[in-house]
């Protein structure tokens, strides 16, 4: 047979059409998932927030989907076919420059979203998102309502308990820094409570503390920890202002074990988030004592059951030996250590 210039384009068109029918249409026509456990159908202001996701590529650096392979982001489930029943167009995205989307609704409250969005530097330091305030608060609502959504029925009970606590919160703080503190300390099971950071403040400890405070805290809590970040205009309660724990402690009750269980599990109805998936358990110890040093001005660190540095083994290498024994009452404050360079 000879290859014609009409018969080669033909050839193409009668290729295409069978792979179009093969990838696409017999798909669409015969793959019809049943609803999964967690699917429910989108609000409008949800399908609005999905238009606006699709329209200005979220999808290129987010993706919506989980694999068994996936386990280490931190998910709850698996992706399943019936977790996009009605979703048109359902992007899944290829990419994660950022955090999978697919379960985050309920993680963080609304005005945590209102203040990504208007700058993702304000909430993440570190973060390489672009700063979204050009759509306007109102789209900005239609977003946050799109990924509130994401997770169906498992996202909607996140949200309800974050509504549940965020009244308490607020009254909380409405009655002034110190029963603000009085209720947050409340929060904290005795047993945390009851127990110091078991890293003394060496050098290394802090330095390592403030490089994490630098890249997870600053924008909520400020650079001087007075809970005046750039995230805090949108943030109600407002992030607390470190420099007012001192005066709250007392007898038998450490500040490392406080700070440690906040910043672990973070602090429901607020903006604080739970860091447990993002930071190891010694770089919670060390911000947390980077907090007490700096801005507390107080640290029991020292205090009995001393510990050891996270690099130090056994207990007599213990390279750390406090000026003075410190009571178990904050009445002494520690000697923070000499910076080598301004904060």
């Amino acid at each position: 047979m000879k290859v014609t210039p009409a018969l080669l384009v033909i050839g193409a068109l009668l290729t295409f059409w069978a792979s179009m029918a093969i990838m696409v249409l017999l798909p669409a026509a015969t793959m019809h998932p049943a609803p999964s456990s967690t699917w429910r159908p989108w609000s409008s202001e949800e399908e609005a927030g999905n238009t606006l996701y699709v329209q200005n590529g979220c999808s290129y650096c987010h993706s919506r989907y989980i694999r068994t392979n996936d386990w280490d982001l931190g998910a709850e489930r698996l992706a399943e076919p019936g977790d996009y029943v009605a979703q048109e167009p359902s992007i899944l995205g290829t990419e994660r420059t950022g955090p999978d989307l697919s379960q985050a609704g309920g993680e963080h409250p609304d005005d945590w979203h209102l203040a990504h969005f208007t700058n993702p530097r304000y909430t993440r330091p570190q973060s390489l998102m672009p700063a979204w305030k050009f759509l306007g608060e109102s789209d900005i609502r239609l977003l946050t309502a799109y990924v509130q959504a994401q997770g169906g029925r498992d996202a909607d009970t996140r949200i309800s308990r974050q509504q549940r606590w965020r009244t308490p919160a607020q009254e909380a703080y409405a009655r002034g820094p110190d029963k603000n503190i009085e209720w947050l300390h409340d929060q904290v099971p005795h047993g945390w409570l009851a127990m110091p950071n078991p890293y003394p403040p060496l050098p290394a400890d802090l330095a390592r503390g403030e490089k994490v405070y630098q890249d997870q805290c600053a924008g909520c809590h400020g650079p001087i920890g007075d809970g005046q970040g750039l995230a805090a205009p949108y943030l109600n309660p407002v992030p607390l202002n470190f420099t007012l724990l001192r005066r709250h402690l007392t007898d038998g009750r450490y500040l490392g074990g406080m700070l440690y269980y906040q910043i672990m599990n973070g602090i429901t109805g607020t903006a604080m988030p739970y860091f447990k998936r993002d930071l190891e358990s010694e770089k919670i110890w060390d911000v947390s004592n980077y907090v007490a040093v700096y801005f507390v001005g107080y640290t029991d660190a020292t205090m009995e059951p001393r510990g050891i540095g996270a690099a130090y083994e056994p207990a007599w290498t213990n390279p750390y030996t406090p000026p003075q024994t410190q009571p178990a009452a904050a009445s002494q404050p520690a000697a923070a250590p000499a910076r080598t360079e301004p904060r």
